[in-house]
């Protein structure tokens, strides 16, 4: 038998998702038929897979030894502790992102990922004690491509996640992005619109006028921050937030983005291993009418902050002036 306390970090959760994050070797149905069984109880009573969970409850599991990971070699311990903080306080982490680390783990990276690092950082200063969390663990808040750099909002606890995300959703948190793209574009300010289909099986995306089967609808507002020599630097508001969406979108009216392999063409300006394209401002903006103001007081602290990257630096990394 083991036992899990509710903690603060576990509170609000259904039964059932707070068992998969948990115990994760446990396979869902098993989950159900273990709650129908009796074996799975809360506070010595029988429960259901979407009862809610408050802290302080006890939860008592009748199951086998086998599903419980019990060993202390945590993947983040693989992955390095460098992250550059933008911003941080006892709730979260902005970093700014390196071109070239993926944010999560994929097929070819499973340790060196920014929320490895960002968790390796925060358990090295004894912040994160995963052995006392039942489920929880710092999560990223957005996420960007590998070869985009710039900022990314990461939350140090379950409460500040669930704001955050409420935050994003509610477009309370305004995210802009920066990029080089090739050639100076007509309109110094403009809109680009249409619809983007999704080729998963070589990881990009076809950009259209007209609605196609599976095509989304694609919006980018944009304004030229400076011409340069050959390039324009402008900044991007995603209205719409689709895969490779800025970069697809700008290619496809005749300006891909330096350094862009996939979507622009093979040539001399496309010596860099990375797009230009930066994660490069977050401003919180917390209206008093917003449906989240009273909830979401955790936070209040950040309303009307601004964080920027250096945009000059970004400049120099590309060697355009």
């Amino acid at each position: 038998m083991r036992e899990f306390v509710i903690g603060k970090n576990d509170s609000g959760q259904r039964v059932d998702k707070f068992l998969s994050k948990a115990v994760p070797r446990l396979p869902q149905p098993l989950v159900y038929k273990y709650l129908r069984m009796k074996r799975i109880k809360l506070n010595g009573k029988r429960c259901e897979a979407a009862d809610r969970l408050s802290e302080g409850d006890v939860m008592n599991l009748y199951v086998n030894d086998e599903f419980f990971e019990d060993s202390k070699a945590y993947p983040f311990m693989f992955a390095q502790a460098q992250v550059n903080i933008v911003y941080e306080d006892e709730n979260i982490l902005i970093a700014d992102k390196p071109a070239g680390l993926i944010v999560h783990e994929d097929a070819d990276e499973k340790y060196d990922t920014l929320i490895n690092r960002i968790c390796r950082l925060l358990y090295d200063r004894g912040e994160y004690q995963p052995e006392k969390e039942n489920s929880f663990v710092p999560a990223l808040c957005n996420r960007i491509d590998r070869g985009t750099c710039g900022m990314v909002i990461a939350a140090k606890n379950a409460e500040s996640l669930r704001i955050l995300n409420e935050k994003i959703r509610l477009r309370e948190i305004d995210k802009r992005y920066i990029c080089i793209i090739k050639g100076h574009i007509k309109q110094p300010k403009g809109r680009l619109s249409g619809y983007i289909a999704k080729d998963s099986e070589n990881n990009m995306v076809s950009v259209t006028k007209s609605r196609k089967d599976g095509a989304k609808t694609a919006v980018t507002e944009y304004k030229v921050l400076k011409r340069l020599e050959k390039y324009d630097l402008v900044e991007a508001n995603l209205i719409t937030g689709r895969t490779h969406q800025i970069r697809a979108q700008f290619a496809d009216v005749g300006h891909p983005l330096l350094g862009d392999t996939k979507y622009g063409k093979m040539d001399g300006d496309n010596k860099f291993k990375n797009q230009a394209l930066c994660s490069y401002k977050l401003k919180f903006s917390f209206p008093k009418d917003s449906p989240s103001a009273e909830e979401h007081k955790l936070l209040s602290y950040l309303d009307g902050k601004e964080f920027t990257v250096d945009t000059e630096a970004f400049l120099r990394k590309y060697g355009v002036k």
